[in-house]
């Protein structure tokens, strides 16, 4: 079926890429902060099993929310590993890192994360897709924000 929502659709396979971009990082980020979660030791374990669970259930909300974006757009939203491993920018987590790495590495990956929102902002302007720039808005705002309270516990 056509979808006829005012956006045309060369256009919407383009938000639809970069969105895809995205969703495989949030995914990516989602896997690595929950792997973080369930193996985190250490003085600060109470501190940042906690923080890490708030972190993976709101990446598991915006999964949902970029996927939904993208079918909205009439695209279909990647959803293997194989897919997502193609299209993140950011790196597996691998092994058992000490807690400070682990901060560390969630640290680069939420402002990796902000920056590649801030690339995808022309695509969105271009196809006049506010509800996507909104989307984007939202999550830009919590990837910084994210990445203020890691950097904040390195200091």
């Amino acid at each position: 079926m056509t979808v006829n929502i005012g956006i045309e659709q060369d256009q919407r396979q383009a938000v639809a890429q970069v969105l895809s971009g995205l969703l495989a990082d949030t995914y990516t980020l989602y896997l690595k902060t929950h792997n973080y979660h369930w193996n985190v030791t250490g003085p600060l374990f109470a501190t940042l099993h906690g923080m890490f669970e708030g972190q993976y259930t709101e990446l598991a909300t915006a999964v949902d929310e970029i996927a939904e974006r993208i079918r909205a757009l009439g695209e279909p939203a990647p959803g293997s590993y194989g897919q997502f491993a193609k299209l993140t920018i950011l790196d597996d987590a691998e092994g058992t890192p000490t807690a400070e790495e682990m901060i560390g590495a969630l640290l680069a990956d939420h402002e990796k994360t902000a920056r590649r929102i801030r690339q995808t902002f022309s695509e969105v302007d271009e196809a006049s897709d506010e509800v996507s720039a909104d989307l984007l808005t939202q999550r830009l705002q919590w990837h910084e924000q994210t990445a203020w309270m890691l950097r904040s516990l390195l200091a």
